[in-house]
């Protein structure tokens, strides 16, 4: 039976039928455009006309790379970051409601980069290393979550995720203690920069923040998606998978690991952006299905070009000031989710 399992790993495609091949190139292909259009559009507009011919000036030039070209990216592999996060953790749970911030991680990621906002504000500012420090403080703060986690539910081997769920949703709470205490003790310059930040944006994209993170979402996202047929087969119970040869307590820990890099990486740069892992899951498989190899890929995609869009309509909404990208994400999926659960209960 082992020999099965590493066979469905090198035919990955195998399992994805001709119409979700075509529905994951619509994915790409409308990621790209949305990604061009971040490229150029904003509160300065670029000509697309005179990138192509070469005539772009100084300022368009130094608009367009240094400040554009970063912050798309950035955006691009944080919603990829979040929508798979969010169908690996629901395929996980086998629970439609489950996101990133389901088991803690993201709870974790924001005290430590409230933490460093708050009580390292002067590093921040002045020490060569400051740009690090606020993200260096939440991927701690998410390792710090996953240890917990792990300490905490290792005695468990079937019933371990539900015990895992129940211990993020106590992280959670505390979390939130220790990020209302330290808002209550910040003065008014940290509670400006703090709440903008816990509300989301991508205003602070640097290539120097961006490249790395980029490598560890790129990283994380190359280990998650070969294990995406073990998932399909966990979805009929942890005891019978482990019966198929499918080792569930290392894809537990791959699934766990993968997403809570990659959501401590996203919340490190770009504060808490809510409702794309949960929401992005659900509307790719109402597009084209249920199976985790086609679900995985179009939730990446999907999730990068919505987050995408978001920060462009963020950018040209009340230029040339912007909306936290949190709340257009927030406008945007609590009224899909709404009609989502409203549809699921007349059917």
């Amino acid at each position: 039976m082992g020999t099965n399992i590493i066979k469905v790993d090198k035919n990955f495609f195998r399992y994805i039928s001709n119409i979700q091949l075509k529905l994951i190139s619509v994915f790409i292909a409308f990621t790209l455009i949305c990604m061009i259009l971040g490229f150029f559009f904003g509160s300065f507009d670029i000509s697309i006309k005179k990138f192509v011919h070469g005539n772009l000036s100084q300022l368009e030039k130094e608009i367009l790379y240094q400040i554009r070209m970063p912050r798309v990216l950035l955006s691009a592999f944080v919603g990829a970051a979040l929508g798979l996060a969010g169908a690996c953790l629901q395929g996980l749970f086998r629970n439609p409601l489950a996101d990133p911030g389901l088991i803690g991680v993201s709870a974790g990621a924001a005290l430590g980069a409230v933490l460093s906002i708050v009580i390292f504000s002067n590093l921040l500012e002045h020490h060569f290393l400051g740009i690090y420090l606020l993200p260096i403080s939440s991927v701690t703060g998410a390792l710090f979550v996953i240890l917990i986690l792990y300490s905490l539910s290792k005695g468990f081997i079937y019933d371990g995720v539900t015990y895992m769920l129940l211990i993020g949703i106590a992280i959670n709470a505390l979390a939130s203690v220790g990020i209302g205490i330290l808002t209550f003790v910040s003065d008014d310059a940290q509670l400006r920069g703090l709440t903008f930040w816990m509300m989301g944006s991508f205003a602070n994209a640097q290539w120097n923040l961006v490249i790395p993170s980029i490598f560890l979402i790129l990283i994380s996202i190359i280990w998650i998606i070969p294990q995406s047929r073990k998932i399909d087969i966990i979805q009929i119970g942890e005891l019978e998978a482990s019966r198929l040869g499918i080792n569930v307590i290392k894809l537990k820990f791959i699934v766990i690991m993968s997403s809570a890099i990659m959501v401590g990486v996203s919340v490190s740069i770009s504060g808490m952006i809510g409702f794309i892992g949960l929401v992005i899951p659900h509307l790719v498989r109402l597009i084209g299905g249920v199976n985790h190899n086609y679900l995985l890929i179009g939730s990446a995609f999907l999730g990068s070009s919505l987050l995408v869009l978001s920060d462009i309509l963020s950018r040209i909404t009340i230029q040339p000031a912007e909306l936290p990208v949190g709340l257009v994400t927030s406008a945007i999926g609590a009224p899909f989710f709404l009609w989502l659960v409203l549809r699921i209960k007349k059917s």
